[in-house]
């Protein structure tokens, strides 16, 4: 398949009032966000908003390495995290449109070692009481983040210090790959029976492994064949090579008992060489003009410049709410850490969706759907108002500042058509 120009070039902005925003009211959103790069909140930003595939606000403030005083510019690459996720399950989809396998398939047909996986009862994370699965995890619980999985970060269970004994915090063992990682979370319980609650974890991680398994092929490779080359996201990938290391921004997190963020180097050079581990779940780096693209396919229910990646009957099903009866997070999720709300926001095949505008308490429109990332980047599409917004920094944990709801609020007074 051919390649497509650079994606820097396809960011070219459009006249907001030909498209129902107010030039005006747009300028606060960089009003409102260079106060939080003014006083060290955070180091430096870039703010995306388009509206039928066409660009009206494109921004960006502050610096992409402090220290080294180097502006955010329109070609920074940034550690995306979890937006990882929607990617890996678009691929996901991918193979599901190939026949590869259901959505009820269990996930032991391509990972033996979780069909002896056991579910967590009670007892402390040493000496846990387990029972059998009442239903094998299947494919759909991966993508729906009801697999029973966890992450070791949550801190509230007994499910995630076991992760965290094993070596699985905010990273993996050395020397670990994808297979090994997916082995090591089938031996561990699972928090819950699949399919009957919410937990966000690295289900993704698992459906990676599934995608290399039912694809023959490593997860970088498959998603640089058949999305980001076909897209032509060409500074999407698991590292940054070492001709492009200087347009990578430094990151950053808060440190109890100091006033400002902190540059973290220990987890931030991790981008800066190739890695065993394939995170399908987190281990993207991207840049503002590639998760465009990307965002610009799903927009167009699964299509860009005549590039077909997913059929949009497979896109419309993927962005709704699947959770079990319809409910939204707050209902079944689990009480911990997630890159949403849980009031008024239900989970599709890869992205958090908006069920009930009033009960998120933010303005926007039913159908939303997006999702974000461990270093406060974010990105959501609305269907309703056909309205696609990104947001990137670099600034550990995305919980530090209710950037995402501000920026929801900020958007969409801007649009008055």
């Amino acid at each position: 398949m051919d390649t497509l120009k650079p994606a820097a070039s396809s960011l070219v902005t459009s006249d907001p009032g030909e498209l129902g925003f107010d030039a005006g009211r747009l300028g606060r959103i960089d009003a409102h966000f260079r106060r939080y790069v003014d006083d060290g909140r955070l180091p430096g930003w870039q703010i995306l908003v388009s509206r039928h595939g066409k660009i009206v606000h494109l921004s960006e403030y502050g610096l992409r390495d402090r220290e080294a005083s180097l502006p955010v510019e329109r070609d920074t690459i940034f550690r995306i995290y979890s937006m990882t996720k929607p990617i890996s399950s678009v691929a996901a989809m991918l193979l599901y449109e190939e026949g590869a396998f259901e959505l009820t398939t269990p996930v032991s047909t391509f990972i033996p070692s979780f069909g002896e996986s056991r579910v967590y009862v009670r007892g402390n994370a040493a000496k846990p009481l387990t029972v059998p699965q009442t239903e094998p995890m299947r494919i759909w619980h991966l993508l729906t983040h009801t697999a029973g999985l966890s992450y070791g970060f949550h801190h509230a269970h007994a499910v995630d210090e076991a992760y965290r004994a094993a070596g699985y915090e905010w990273g993996v063992p050395p020397d670990t790959d994808l297979e090994a990682a997916c082995d090591t979370w089938a031996r561990l319980p699972l928090a819950f029976q699949p399919g009957s609650e919410w937990n966000y974890s690295h289900a993704t991680d698992v459906l990676g492994r599934v995608i290399e398994v039912a694809s023959g092929k490593p997860l970088d490779s498959f998603l640089e064949e058949r999305i980001f080359r076909p897209l032509g996201m060409f500074d999407t990938r698991f590292s940054v090579p070492e001709e492009d290391l200087d347009r990578l921004s430094a990151l950053y997190a808060v440190a109890p008992g100091a006033p400002l963020p902190v540059r973290y180097d220990v987890m931030g050079k991790e981008a800066t060489k190739a890695p065993k581990y394939l995170g399908g779940g987190g281990g993207l780096v991207s840049t503002m003009a590639d998760y465009h693209r990307f965002t610009e396919m799903l927009r167009r229910g699964g299509e860009l410049e005549g590039r077909r990646i997913l059929g949009p009957r497979t896109l419309a099903y993927m962005r709704q709410n699947h959770l079990p009866g319809g409910a939204d997070l707050e209902q079944v999720g689990r009480p911990l850490f997630a890159e949403t709300n849980f009031a008024g926001v239900g989970f599709g095949l890869g992205f958090s969706v908006v069920v009930d505008p009033r009960a998120t308490k933010a303005v926007g429109n039913e159908g939303e759907y997006g999702w974000g990332g461990a270093a406060s980047t974010a990105f959501w599409i609305d269907p309703v108002d056909d309205v696609v917004v990104i947001f990137m920094t670099q600034l550990l944990p995305s919980s530090t500042h209710p950037i995402r709801s501000e920026l929801r609020g900020l958007v969409y007074q801007a649009l008055v058509e």
